[in-house]
């Protein structure tokens, strides 16, 4: 059986979590407290299995894997039904540019990691550390509401009648700007994506709420 390691609040596992949903695979997931003891990820038995002391993390039986989009391609390539790429060689790309545009150029600058940078080291204020996570949210979704904007594929999802894994990275990173207050309306498209998903069992069942490790 396939164990995740994962963190109830982290939008990476939450990602994976709702990709091992839609392809109805069975898998354990193991909880790995972001905060408690100083961050159960930097102890050094977590280490042992994912040096990079990060989640998520799969546990596979040819071995473990790191990295939410590593992570995802790889159960697109074994578990290819219900496909969350397109069959066109273009669109399939234009849906990895904008998963990657979530986790990589959003999430990051809101993670743990960095938000614990911003205020321990550099002693920045709470207020002040609100206002970068939303910064860098909000210029995140404007080019996204942007790209949908554009598309000629019009449907429910990201892009079009598909769910792809554009729709999979979206919904965490939208609940991480619920979480943080962000302003919402100006992204009507993203929007309609996100409650069009949120609305599915698969996405449901993988929300931080309804996690064991939840608090």
């Amino acid at each position: 059986m396939l164990r995740l390691y994962s963190y109830f609040r982290s939008s990476a596992a939450y990602r994976v979590r709702i990709a091992l949903n839609l392809k109805g695979l069975d898998y354990q997931t193991v909880a790995v407290h972001l905060l408690r003891n100083g961050g159960e990820q930097r102890s050094a038995e977590y280490r042992q299995a994912n040096p990079q002391g990060l989640v998520p993390f799969l546990e596979t039986e040819q071995g473990g894997i790191g990295q939410s989009l590593a992570i995802l391609e790889y159960l697109e390539e074994l578990y290819p039904t219900p496909a969350l790429l397109p069959a066109d060689p273009f669109l399939r790309a234009k849906v990895r540019a904008f998963a990657l545009h979530i986790a990589c150029d959003i999430h990051p600058l809101n993670n743990l990691r960095v938000l614990q940078h911003l205020t321990g080291t550099l002693g920045i204020s709470e207020d002040a550390k609100l206002a970068w996570i939303q910064r860098w949210i909000a210029d995140g979704f404007r080019a996204l509401e942007d790209e949908l904007s554009r598309q000629t594929h019009r449907g429910p999802y990201c892009f079009g009648e598909q769910l792809t894994l554009a729709d999979v990275c979206l919904v965490p990173q939208w609940f991480n700007a619920e979480r943080f207050q962000c302003e919402l309306n100006p992204y009507p498209r993203l929007a309609v994506a996100v409650k069009v998903c949120r609305d599915l069992e698969a996405f449901k069942a993988a929300s931080p709420a309804r996690q064991l490790d939840a608090e």
